[in-house]
């Protein structure tokens, strides 16, 4: 089970470098970006096969993991954190399942469109608040960090 997830994230690092070169990511920052996303493509199939109840836990754990890696990674490499993030989250984007809302509706299946285009909209959402979480806290950090510093020189030169 292990290999499938280890060789099914490897083919998702592959597909996010192949996503990053189109989008023009260059240098040191296409490789961190693609690991980015095969990482956070790991991060989401153990934690649904381990946490088989919610689907919705799943993403949100991966997406949370995908905003970390990328506000680190900004950082450490001194480039804005769209690049990372985009990269990032492209796995967990649930393509797939608008297709097939599209697909039902035309085909004039309403009740099936509605259930799958609901679904796909709760995973993005999902998505969308485990990476505001983050960059909230990352934001909220550095704020207290430039504040409680500032304060400090404050006293000092009393």
């Amino acid at each position: 089970m292990i290999t499938s997830i280890i060789i099914n994230s490897v083919y998702t690092l592959i597909a996010t470098l192949g996503f990053n070169i189109l989008e023009n990511v260059r240098g040191k920052n296409l490789i961190f970006t693609s690991l980015g996303g095969g990482l956070t493509w790991f991060v989401y199939l153990i934690s649904s096969s381990h946490i088989s109840s919610s689907n919705a836990a799943c993403f949100f754990i991966a997406s949370v993991f995908a905003s970390t890696y990328s506000e680190i990674m900004a950082r450490m490499l001194k480039t804005p954190v769209t690049t990372f993030v985009i990269g990032a989250i492209i796995p967990l984007v649930p393509g797939g399942g608008m297709y097939n809302a599209m697909l039902q509706s035309i085909q004039g299946n309403i009740n099936a469109s509605l259930s799958t285009g609901l679904k796909t909209l709760a995973t993005a959402g999902t998505i969308a608040v485990g990476v505001f979480f983050v960059s909230s806290v990352f934001k909220a950090s550095s704020l207290f960090k430039k504040k409680l510093f500032k304060d400090k020189k404050f006293k000092w030169h009393c």
